[in-house]
């Protein structure tokens, strides 16, 4: 009785309101936990503060569910530049060409390190539809760590379309003729195009690792990273050209020399007995 002296007291909108109320606890509580953390973590994506909103995407990246990353997406767009950076770790968990999609107009980004941390994403995704935008960038960014970053996404997506550019990169003498490629000055970038070329395990990346052994005026941590490529290749065309460096000066690459060649044997077929 009582409850229902007090819905005489109540007005039709009030009545509604509390009817609605109930609808959306009712809503809420049939969600599971992910679901409401995913919308609790959603809603502070539109929050004024930078911080607030970068530390949503961060705890929706740590939740690693596709739809986790699906709610992050908005904030690729986000007006400021840390914030769509840190976006870009936070939809990694999307199926492959779906995070691709999402994450290939930030290549575009005026802002160097959303470029830079975009091109990271990407090789996460490992979907073949990054690797030409990602070639772009490599041949023609003006920063070195977006450069570096797109090299590196090269060699973790693992196609032999980055090859080409991966090689003139470390070694543009032994481009194609007629071919324009900028001789690349920083170290990263040259030693992310050498270990990529590893990565990939393409017979066509030995020409530009070969080069960058041999030649002495290489820095000795690219030199170590051609050296390892060429023992992951497994090519015993490149047997001469380790042979020549097991007595360089720096222990570490005669090491490398030593374990590509060891790798390289293995791999040779036992002849009959």
């Amino acid at each position: 009785m009582a409850f229902c002296a007090i819905l005489c007291c109540l007005s039709a909108s009030e009545v509604a309101g509390t009817v609605k109320l109930s609808q959306d606890d009712v809503a809420k509580r049939s969600l599971t936990p992910l679901q409401l953390e995913i919308d609790k973590q959603r809603q502070r994506l539109s929050s004024s503060e930078v911080e607030e909103r970068r530390d949503a995407l961060m705890r929706l990246a740590g939740l690693r569910h596709p739809v986790a990353s699906r709610a992050a997406v908005f904030a690729l767009n986000d007006p400021e530049a840390i914030v769509r950076a840190t976006a870009t770790g936070a939809v990694q968990w999307l199926p492959t060409d779906e995070g691709a999609a999402a994450l290939l107009p930030l290549l575009a980004d005026k802002d160097e390190f959303v470029r830079q941390e975009a091109a990271y994403a990407l090789g996460l995704t490992k979907s073949r539809n990054a690797v030409g935008p990602l070639i772009e960038r490599l041949a023609k960014d003006k920063m070195d760590g977006v450069r570096g970053a797109a090299a590196v996404a090269l060699g973790q997506i693992g196609d032999e379309a980055g090859v080409v550019s991966l090689a003139q990169t470390l070694s543009p003498q032994t481009s194609l003729p007629g071919a324009k490629f900028r001789r690349e000055k920083n170290e990263f970038v040259l030693r992310a195009a050498a270990v990529s070329l590893g990565q990939i395990g393409s017979r066509a990346g030995l020409p530009a690792l070969v080069a960058a052994l041999e030649d002495e005026r290489t820095t000795e941590d690219v030199r170590r990273e051609a050296a390892r490529s060429l023992g992951l290749i497994g090519d015993p065309a490149a047997e001469p050209a380790l042979r020549k460096v097991l007595m360089a000066q720096d222990a570490y690459l005669s090491f490398a020399a030593f374990e590509a060649l060891r790798r390289i044997s293995r791999r040779q077929p036992v002849p009959p007995s």
